[in-house]
């Protein structure tokens, strides 16, 4: 797959192309709908080459910073999903106030037209584009008849709510890492280099994998969820227990992080490496305990639990 990051790096001998535009954070089930109706519309036209147009930041994170969300995804984590998709290139369209400021048409025209060739777009029901937003899926087609391509706006139900990013996000909030995954279509995952921490959890004979969780990036509500760890450099992957918070029974203020226990291991070396956790079960929400032995008491049933979710 092809990814370009700059309009000019976009082939001049591209051809006709289909073309789907939108932010895909968290490539959710939602987007693969939308995505599979741009490929069947490629295979209608008989064209290659299905072209995902996104944006990297996130259009709020320009335009409103204080109410930017969280991402589900990275832009490298979120171009391999959109890979996995079948999705033939990626034109990831570096967002500034500038391109904010294009009218939907010199959108249409720049993006569509100038640098893709499109014959069909394809989008969610309620696209929105252009300087405040003034583009939808109606002002779309009208652009299509004057440039000579279909629109086709594809409902993102996904049964009694639509399948979205904010949907996702509510999910973690509440820490359901279930109804998540059933939203995205697998378990939601948090990546990242493991890093030292305290090493509390290997004198309490517990050693963890720790990973930061930036505030800009989503992860589930603070508590103790059962999952898997995945060394990205080899591909192990590992049953888990994880923790998502501040650790409240020590005193001192830490950062928040995603702390994994690998089942019955504790010869793993992962400082440095990077992983991928994925969350499969929420265990119970997090708790100041008022003794040391009470918390490993605890930890010992959360091990348990994890172990009977995971077998």
């Amino acid at each position: 797959m092809h990814v370009w990051r700059q309009f000019n790096e976009v082939p001049s001998d591209l051809g006709p192309t289909v073309v789907s535009i939108g932010n895909f954070d968290g490539v959710h089930r939602g987007h693969q709908h939308v995505l599979r109706q741009a490929r069947t519309a490629a295979d209608e036209l008989g064209l290659e080459k299905v072209v995902v147009v996104t944006f990297d930041p996130h259009p709020i994170a320009v335009l409103r910073p204080e109410h930017a969300p969280p991402t589900l995804t990275s832009i490298d984590t979120r171009v391999a999903l959109l890979a996995e998709q079948g999705v033939d290139a990626v034109l990831v369209v570096p967002f500034d106030r500038e391109i904010a400021a294009w009218s939907p048409d010199e959108f249409v025209e720049r993006v569509l037209v100038s640098s893709l060739a499109a014959k069909a777009v394809v989008v969610g029901a309620n696209f929105r584009y252009g300087s405040r937003a003034a583009g939808d899926v109606a002002t779309l087609r009208e652009s299509g008849v004057e440039h000579g391509f279909g629109v086709d706006g594809v409902p993102l139900d996904g049964g009694p709510q639509v399948w979205s990013s904010t949907y996702v996000r509510q999910c973690l909030a509440t820490g359901d890492v279930a109804g998540a995954a059933e939203a995205l279509g697998r378990a939601f995952t948090v990546r990242g280099e493991v890093v030292r921490g305290d090493q509390r959890g290997r004198e309490l004979g517990y050693p963890t994998a720790n990973v930061p969780t930036p505030h800009a990036e989503a992860a589930p509500a603070d508590g103790v969820y059962a999952g898997w760890l995945t060394r990205r450099d080899t591909g192990e992957r590992y049953p888990a227990g994880i923790s998502v918070g501040t650790n409240p029974t020590f005193s001192g203020e830490r950062a928040r992080r995603v702390e994994s226990y690998v089942l019955d291991r504790d010869d793993l070396e992962l400082y440095g490496v990077e992983v991928e956790v994925a969350f499969v079960d929420r265990l119970r929400g997090m708790v100041r305990f008022d003794s040391v032995e009470t918390l490993v008491e605890q930890m010992h049933d959360d091990v348990e639990r994890a172990r009977q979710l995971l077998a």
